[in-house]
């Protein structure tokens, strides 16, 4: 029986979000534009609406606390949360924010903003749910929403965690926040503010944002900052030395929305009572996979759902797997597996993995379950039952997901999965691969990976059999 998901609560400004995808292979005879054609509309909640909707798709329930008014693109939004989220209102003065981007493929080529609502005051309703949050999530987009519940969010810090992801047009965090998430620019303009102005000579480096978490941490009274820098990762600084938590592999994809998703994931995982530092290195992981799995755009697939998306438990991972590959294929991100016993994990088998992610945008491992490895290794293994090696896998930084296989060859999951790269160690360069064909069949490639020489778990086993006892004593 899986452990209740603690509610998040998320309040800040929602936005509605549109994309305008086509294709651009001419310019237009009258201008040096180009011309996109063969556009697909497709509509999306955006703002603190993402980030209510990707908390709630981890399987946890959200209320989103935001500002919504009687215009159309409110309507709409509204539509688009029901079933999703628990929606709870405070009046929105104007009409909502709105953004409409044009892509030609995965590259944007022009964005249009409508609407300049903003929050109007605080209602009772809004009051109870803040102040009564087991933890809430701000995510500030400078229109008013955390400013007519500052008083609200400072008596919610007081008593639980609060994560604030701030914008450059909002105000500061309140007092007391377990973790601000800015980004390296959000907390240059930040720092700059708190030294009256006072600028610096060097980039946004790491040396710079290492500073300028320092003086947030201090100015902001937070108990942490955490400045995310894209593809290197994200800085966590409590006041002194700081963390660096790198990305688990470059992701190549839309980072729309790839903030809101650490964010949600970090508040998620401190509502729970994680650690700090182990919640900004998931949420890094979380925010490489939205990433690689085609970001926002991979929520707006189904603009209305009607309950949110199901995450099963550790030792049921195959139609996650499923899910996350559809996702990424939908997206346009190549798809990359591998797959075997991983009985004993060693450093053979990581090295491939390794490997096998840069290949390319996400990696999904086939592993054998405890009946197969039987069948293949004999009565006395597998030597560490399938759910204790899903879970080693899945701890992995270069493994997106797990999938299970009862049969002696991965060929039926990989025909549910339909990689575009299935990657093996290169031990098998002389040896036929049944699966080949299949693989080739929907224009997949099979990859050959260098292997470690040495390592194996039957090595390993044999040695460890062999090793002298140790000498009787006390256990320790």
């Amino acid at each position: 029986m899986s452990t209740p998901r603690t509610p998040l609560v998320v309040v800040g400004d929602a936005l509605l979000d549109h994309d305008l995808c086509g294709r651009a292979e001419r310019l237009a005879p009258d201008a040096p534009v180009p011309v996109v054609h063969g556009t697909r509309r497709s509509s999306r909640p955006g703002g603190a609406a993402l980030a209510a909707c990707l908390a709630a798709s981890d399987g946890r329930p959200v209320t989103l606390v935001t500002a919504l008014g009687t215009d159309p693109a409110s309507d709409t939004l509204r539509e688009l949360l029901s079933g999703r989220v628990t929606l709870v209102e405070v009046p929105l003065e104007g009409a909502l924010s709105s953004k409409t981007r044009v892509l030609a493929g995965d590259r944007p080529l022009l964005r249009l903003d409508d609407g300049d609502g903003r929050a109007r005051e605080t209602t009772r309703p809004a009051v109870a749910a803040v102040t009564g949050a087991g933890c809430v999530l701000v995510a500030d987009y400078g229109r008013g929403t955390a400013d007519v519940l500052r008083a609200a969010l400072t008596t919610a810090a007081a008593e639980a965690p609060v994560v604030w992801d701030p914008h450059v047009r909002g105000r500061a965090p309140v007092p007391g926040v377990r973790l601000a998430t800015p980004s390296a620019q959000e907390a240059r303009a930040f720092a700059r503010r708190l030294e009256d102005g006072r600028d610096c000579d060097e980039q946004a480096g790491l040396r710079t944002a290492a500073r300028d978490a320092r003086t947030l941490v201090r100015g902001w009274r937070a108990r942490a900052v955490a400045v995310t820098l894209g593809e290197r990762g994200t800085l966590l600084s409590h006041g002194e030395t700081p963390l660096l938590v790198p990305t688990p592999a470059a992701a190549a994809g839309d980072p729309c929305g790839a903030g809101d998703r650490f964010a949600a994931t970090a508040a998620a995982l401190l509502a729970d009572g994680a650690l700090t530092e182990a919640a900004v290195q998931e949420a890094v992981h979380a925010a490489t996979r939205y990433v690689a799995e085609g970001g926002a755009r991979a929520l707006a697939v189904r603009e209305r759902p009607d309950a949110p998306e199901h995450v099963p438990a550790d030792g049921d991972t195959t139609a996650d797997a499923v899910r996350t590959a559809t996702r990424v294929r939908a997206a346009g991100g190549t798809l990359v597996a591998a797959g075997g016993c991983f009985d004993l994990l060693h450093a053979g088998h990581v090295a491939l993995l390794q490997a096998a992610r840069r290949a390319g945008d996400c990696l999904i491992v086939c592993v054998n379950s405890d009946d197969s490895v039987r069948r293949r290794k004999g009565g006395g293994r597998p030597l560490v039952p399938v759910a204790d090696r899903v879970r080693v896998l899945r701890a992995l930084e270069c493994v997106d997901a797990v999938a299970v296989f009862d049969d002696d060859t991965p060929e039926r999951i990989l025909g549910e999965l339909r990689p575009h790269i299935w990657a093996k160690g290169g031990d098998y360069a002389r040896t036929p691969l049944p699966e080949q064909p299949l693989v080739e069949s929907w224009g997949g490639q099979v990859l050959l990976l260098p292997y470690l020489d040495g390592r194996s778990t039957t090595g390993l086993a044999r040695r460890a059999a062999l090793s002298p006892a140790p000498a009787t004593g006390p256990a320790r």
